[in-house]
């Protein structure tokens, strides 16, 4: 038995069942024993699950663009802040810095100068490892543990596949809806149903869904507190979120009704979450209406949202590519690239959303993508 596993029994044995929510960032975020808590946590080819960094480079040159253009319709602060969360090892931000610092030296753009680059991270193993990866831009790069050592600035809060990771309600109807929680038969895990608080009734109710009998699902009230304090930290600027999900209609429909809950161990999917604790990825899909209707709630306007192909592609990959290997690139280049927009890979099922917290909302029709960002 594991020592995290041990901690959990002990936790359920002195205080009662515990809700998954509990037990589930006790897996993921449990000081030196939660999967992105340990110091051996590898994420990327080597770990359990890669994202779009990892695929290509062209992502984080794309994403750069996309920061300048966001300087450019700010008005050209002297100062445009990149805050990332979730940064992984560090793949995005250097291929993005590698990307504007190339465009500064030909002559192109003078973005590169003004923007200042932070990373919040807690885990001083993970930090270590992005700051040995990021040795070329260390007089651009700084870190914080938290959102709360940030001050108050201007520029954009970038995140890729971050609150697809934040603990979950486990709900399932059964009469009345209930909520799923973690209790002991002997040392064994096993759920138990218990009602649910006003707090979990009223999200159903806020994105108006009404589950059948028998429906298992996921409920993430922690971005709601993510995104306030997020809004806190901004006079002005954006929150750009990238992640697989869909919209409140969608992730509840009927073809969803053992909801989207999913672990990752050495490059294998299962649906186990009370096995190899601490040793795998637990995930849920990411309910955008959540982000539209709690954003606004604290002063963020939703820009646009889009599959991630759509929105590399009205942000004009194809430029990005001519740029990168001129009018011959190599063909196996070409079909990692494929991957990042193409639907049968990331194109589809990764999302992007573009908030915005500030005053003139009339220069985003100057934005690439910004007709290609109707629909939620």
């Amino acid at each position: 038995m594991s020592l995290l596993k041990q901690k959990i029994i002990e936790k359920i044995r002195s205080e009662g069942p515990i809700s998954f929510e509990i037990f589930m960032e006790m897996c993921l975020y449990y000081p030196h024993l939660g999967y992105y808590a340990k110091d051996s946590t590898k994420i990327g080819r080597a770990g359990d699950f890669y994202t779009s960094p990892h695929l290509h480079r062209i992502f984080g040159s794309m994403l750069g663009r996309q920061m300048e253009e966001m300087w450019t319709v700010m008005g050209r602060p002297e100062i445009f802040h990149v805050i990332e969360m979730g940064a992984g090892m560090g793949y995005l931000a250097k291929d993005m810095l590698g990307y504007l610092k190339k465009s500064e030296l030909k002559g192109i753009k003078d973005f590169f100068h003004c923007l200042k680059y932070t990373i919040i991270e807690l885990n001083p193993v993970i930090k270590a490892q992005q700051q040995e990866m990021l040795t070329e831009f260390k007089d651009r790069v700084n870190w914080v543990s938290s959102i709360d050592e940030l001050a108050p600035i201007k520029g954009c809060f970038l995140s890729n596949e971050l609150p697809d990771a934040f603990p979950v309600k486990l709900i399932e109807m059964d009469d009345e809806l209930k909520e799923i929680y973690v209790s002991l038969n002997g040392d064994d895990l096993v759920e138990v149903k218990m009602p649910c608080s006003i707090e979990v009734k009223k999200y159903f109710e806020e994105f108006g869904i009404e589950l059948p009998e028998g429906y298992r699902t996921e409920g993430n009230l922690k971005i709601r507190d993510w995104l306030e304090d997020i809004s806190k930290k901004f006079s002005e600027g954006f929150i750009f979120t990238i992640d697989y999900g869909y919209t409140a209609s969608d992730y509840y429909s009927e073809q969803r009704s053992r909801g989207t809950l999913l672990c990752y161990h050495q490059h294998r999917m299962n649906e186990d979450p009370y096995r190899n604790i601490g040793e795998q990825d637990i995930t849920a899909h990411v309910n955008f209406s959540s982000l539209k209707k709690w954003g606004e709630e604290f002063g963020l306007k939703t820009i646009g949202f889009c599959p991630q192909g759509t929105y590399l592609v009205s942000l004009g990959i194809d430029e990005v590519i001519r740029e990168l290997y001129g009018d011959s690139p190599d063909l196996f280049e070409i079909a990692k690239i494929k991957g990042l927009f193409l639907p049968q890979g990331m194109g589809e099922s990764h999302k992007v959303m573009i908030q915005y917290k500030g005053e003139n909302e009339l220069r985003f029709k100057g934005f690439s993508f910004r007709n290609q960002m109707k629909y939620l």
